[in-house]
């Protein structure tokens, strides 16, 4: 079972690429509490306060158009799926196919957490055409505390 999302960001490839591949940017769309490294084989720590987080080991870091983790850490039904960006350029927009695989079932987790996803991907999307995003804590809220 996969989430995939799609959005369309104007801005080049190179800024929703630093977006997605360095902890600073991570921390601009998704959390603020993001740490960690930027290059293939590192990991990244993405934390939530109370409600804890992820962390994921980097497979691929490619500037022309892919970024790829994998879950080593969070909840049971992340560990083991597969967070996959891939950017393509049309016109002024740069494209943003978003992929997260391996889920084994499609539990109430996943569904909030596609949700999730593509609110995400909107504070991705601002933060890289107007220089702010909206990562948690000031997030979007959809249920209690998420």
């Amino acid at each position: 079972m996969d989430i995939l999302h799609q959005v369309g960001v104007v801005a080049p490839l190179a800024e929703v690429y630093r977006a997605v591949a360095t902890p600073e940017g991570v921390a601009g769309w998704w959390s603020i509490d993001t740490t960690g490294e930027s290059e293939a084989g590192g990991r990244l720590a993405v934390r939530f306060g109370a409600d804890g987080g992820f962390d994921l080991e980097i497979l691929e870091l490619d500037p022309v158009g892919r970024v790829w983790w994998r879950v080593v850490g969070g909840p049971d039904e992340w560990i083991g799926t597969e967070v996959d960006w891939h950017f393509d350029t049309c016109g002024t927009y740069t494209i943003v196919d978003f992929t997260h695989a391996g889920w084994r079932e499609p539990t109430a987790l996943m569904r909030e957490c596609s949700t999730k996803w593509a609110i995400f991907l909107m504070s991705l999307k601002e933060l890289v055409e107007t220089g702010r995003g909206r990562p948690a804590p000031d997030d979007v809220q959809i249920s209690d505390g998420h």
